[in-house]
């Protein structure tokens, strides 16, 4: 059995999979890492490898800690990926973009397939039908652009993306809900129907934690997959487990 670690600022994600089956996972604050941990081996006393996924916020004494229970990998930029890497910085390529690509690889053989993580940030990560990884496109995710707002304006408040989202806002509150929902929904749509335009036959991707909330507003066609990057870590810890 395998245990997923995937770590952000903040929060820490733990998912187990028998072989390549998904079984069950959670989500916790940072703070109770060792103590979860120590749940899960409770639960899965058959868990013998694990990869951790970070973007820095987990340090080296919790991964020390979590290598008692079992052999434990971490993520970079140097662990040996499955498909052809052309991006132009491959030292710079976030562990998180790799693990999507990783899953795009599996779950899309032999497709031009096109990963959107709506997060904290909207990342897209092409990959075509021939196993090479191209590069993509980064910007704000949607709680980063209401943030931006309030922190860079004098009277603009704070805002998340709850209630009714109007094209044409009535008020300074829906003008701004408008402004980031639309505007990330109508950039989404664009990127989508320009990679359309240059890629035959394209799979589309949308995943992460505001996926179901943008999914729904999107005009293209696309697939909304939870656990695709969970997915692309345990299909990295299968690939390099000899």
């Amino acid at each position: 059995m395998n245990l997923i670690v995937d770590a952000g600022n903040t929060s820490v994600k733990l998912a187990v999979y028998k072989g390549k089956e998904f079984l069950t996972s959670k989500s916790f604050e940072l703070q109770f890492f060792l103590k979860e941990v120590k749940q899960v081996f409770l639960e899965f006393p058959d868990i013998k490898n694990a990869i951790v996924s970070t973007v820095g916020a987990l340090g080296s004494k919790e991964i020390t800690k979590l290598a008692v229970y079992c052999n434990v990998q971490t993520l970079s930029a140097s662990t040996k990926i499955p498909f052809k890497n052309l991006y132009g910085t491959p030292k710079t390529l976030g562990v998180d973009r790799i693990a999507l690509a990783t899953a795009a690889f599996y779950q899309y053989t032999n497709k031009n397939t096109l990963v959107i993580d709506a997060g904290s940030c909207v990342t897209y990560d092409f990959i075509n039908g021939n196993g090479e990884y191209l590069g993509g496109a980064i910007s704000p995710g949607v709680a980063m652009r209401f943030k931006a707002m309030h922190n860079q304006t004098a009277n603009l408040p704070l805002l998340e993306k709850d209630g009714e989202i109007k094209l044409i806002g009535d008020s300074t509150t829906a003008s701004m809900k408008s402004g980031v929902v639309n505007g990330i929904c109508l950039e989404i749509d664009g990127v989508i129907s320009e990679y359309k335009i240059r890629f035959a036959d394209l799979t589309v991707i949308l995943t992460g934690g505001d996926a179901h909330f943008l999914s729904k507003r999107l005009k293209n066609t696309i697939f909304a997959h939870s656990n695709f990057l969970l997915d692309g870590l345990n299909y990295l810890l299968e690939y390099n487990k000899n």
